[in-house]
C-alpha cells in the first residue's frame, strides 16, 4: 500500500494528539506512552515491570478513553481460573438453553494486574487469546474485537508466591518497558492536583479509527538495508557470549512493525536506522535469555542490547533510505492522476 502526504500527515498528528491526551493524567511520561500507542497501533501487546502505583492503571483506563473504547482490569490472584479471564457459559433456566457470559478480556485495553501472580494456567488462557484474537469455549469461536492490546504488569519486588512468565510466554508480547516514578516536577503538579476530582480524559479518535492507522503503518517503507540492518542486530543477540538464547523470528518481525510505526508517527513514511535503535530495547530485550553467570556478574538484557547498538553499524546516512520510495510513489500518484484526466 502507497502512503499519501495526507495519510502521513493525519497519523502524525493523530498519533501525537492521543499521547498528549493520555499525557493529562499520565503525567511526566510522554515516551513511554508513545510506546503503548504504537504498540496498540502495530497490534502487538505491552508488558510493564513496574512497582505499585506508579499509574499502571491510569494510563490503560485512558488510552482506551482516548479511542473511545473499552477498558478492564483483571487483578490476578492464585485463585484466579481460565474462565474469569475468557467467560463462562451458563444454563438459562427459563429459555432452556446456554448462554456466553464474557470474560473482562473483551474489552479494547485490557490491564492484566500482576500477571505473574496467577496460575500457569489462567496465564495460558489469556496469552492465547493475546496471540489467537479471539476465545473459544465450548467449541464457538468469539472474536474479542479490534483494537484490541493488553497491558500486562507485574512486580519486580515480592516474588514470593507468583509464577514467572516462561521465556516463551514473554516473547507474546511486543513491547516491555516501565513507567517508574515520576520527576521531580510532574510530582509537583500530581500534588498540586491531588484535591481536585478525579480527571478523564475526553475521546480522541473511534476504535475504528485505530483500526484504520494499523493498516496505513503496515504500508511504511524499509529499504534493503534497513531490513538488513535489523536481520544483523538479532543475529548478533544470538551470538553474543553473555546470552544463551538470542531473539526469534517472532523478534525481528516485531521489531518491524513496530519500526514502521514509529517511524509513521513521527511524520515519515520510511523507517531509518534511528527508529530501529530507539525501539531495539523495549522490543528486544525481554526476549533474550542470559547465560546464568553473566547473570550472576550482573549483566542485564539491555546492557547486552545496548551494547550490540554499538556494535553493529547502521546504514550510512548518506544512503538514501527513503527518497527511492518517495520518488516512486510521487510517479505512481502523477501518472494516476494523468490517466484521470485524460
Amino acid at each position: 500500500m502507497t502512503i499519501t502526504q495526507e495519510q502521513s500527515t493525519w497519523f502524525s498528528e493523530t498519533f501525537a494528539t492521543l499521547v498528549e491526551n493520555v499525557e493529562q493524567v499520565v503525567l511526566g511520561k510522554r515516551h513511554v506512552i508513545e510506546l503503548a500507542f504504537t504498540t496498540m497501533i502495530a497490534e502487538g501487546h505491552l508488558l510493564l515491570e513496574d512497582y505499585p502505583g506508579t499509574g499502571k492503571t491510569s494510563l490503560a483506563r485512558a488510552m482506551g478513553r482516548s479511542v473511545q473504547g473499552s477498558s478492564s482490569r483483571i487483578q490476578f490472584t492464585p485463585d484466579l481460573l481460565p474462565g474469569d479471564v475468557t467467560g463462562i457459559t451458563v444454563y438459562d433456566q427459563r429459555r432452556g438453553e446456554f448462554e456466553f457470559h464474557q470474560g473482562p478480556i473483551f474489552a479494547n485495553v485490557v490491564l492484566a494486574d500482576e500477571i505473574n501472580r496467577a496460575s500457569p494456567k489462567t496465564q495460558s488462557a489469556l496469552l492465547e487469546v493475546m496471540e489467537e484474537g479471539h476465545v473459544t469455549v465450548d467449541g464457538i469461536t468469539r472474536p474479542v474485537g479490534l483494537p484490541f492490546l493488553v497491558v500486562a504488569t507485574q512486580n519486580p519486588v515480592e516474588q514470593a508466591g507468583t509464577y514467572r512468565l516462561p521465556e516463551a510466554q514473554l516473547d507474546r508480547f511486543l513491547m516491555k518497558t516501565s513507567l517508574g516514578y515520576p520527576d521531580h516536577a510532574a510530582t509537583i503538579r500530581i500534588l498540586e492536583g491531588s484535591s481536585e476530582s478525579r480527571r478523564d480524559v475526553e475521546p480522541v479518535i473511534t476504535p475504528q479509527g485505530v483500526v484504520s492507522l494499523a493498516d496505513i503503518a503496515r504500508g511504511g517503507y524499509l529499504h534493503p538495508l534497513v531490513l538488513d540492518y535489523i536481520a544483523r542486530i538479532v543475529d548478533a543477540t544470538r551470538l553474543a557470549r553473555e546470552v544463551r538464547l538470542g531473539v526469534s523470528v517472532r523478534g525481528a518481525l516485531a521489531l518491524t512493525k513496530a519500526a514502521r510505526t514509529w517511524a509513521l508517527a513521527h511524520g515519515r513514511t520510511y523507517v531509518t536506522p534511528d527508529d530501529v535503535k530507539a525501539l531495539a530495547g523495549p522490543v528486544l530485550a525481554h526476549r533474550l535469555i542470559l547465560d546464568p553467570e553473566a547473570e550472576f556478574d550482573g549483566v542485564t538484557a539491555e546492557a547486552v542490547v545496548g551494547q550490540i547498538l554499538l556494535d553493529v553499524v547502521p546504514p550510512s546516512q548518506r544512503d538514501d533510505l527513503g527518497g527511492d520510495a518517495a520518488a516512486r510513489s510521487g510517479d505512481r500518484l502523477r501518472s494516476r492522476g494523468q490517466r484521470e484526466s485524460v
